[in-house]
């Protein structure tokens, strides 16, 4: 699995960064129903329903070591992710992982 895309920004620990991606990887797999790369540093998920839970609990977790993302979840469906500029890349490699 090619992470080179975490910045070094991202205070979760090395060791424990391949697990996160996993998560995200899992949620996308389970959960996803539609995906929106909607600018350079705007990613938008409708996600099933019955993703609400795992994902409001996975962003708190990810807002605390990578505070350069701004998670916005409205409702039970919608996930709007939200970089810097001088993160679009961060936000490349989240894209990217998306199943196709």
């Amino acid at each position: 699995m090619d992470d080179t895309w975490i910045p070094e920004a991202c205070t979760l620990p090395t060791a424990e960064q391949p697990l996160r991606v996993a998560e995200f990887d899992q949620l996308f797999a389970d959960h996803l129903r539609h995906a929106d790369r909607v600018d350079a540093h705007t990613l938008v998920l409708t996600l099933a329903p019955a993703a609400r839970t795992p994902t409001a609990d996975l962003i708190a977790r990810e807002s605390g070591c990578c505070s350069f993302f701004t998670f916005t979840l409205t409702g039970a469906t919608t996930l709007r992710i939200t970089v810097p500029p001088a993160y679009t890349a961060v936000l490349d490699g989240l894209t990217d992982r998306l199943p196709r």
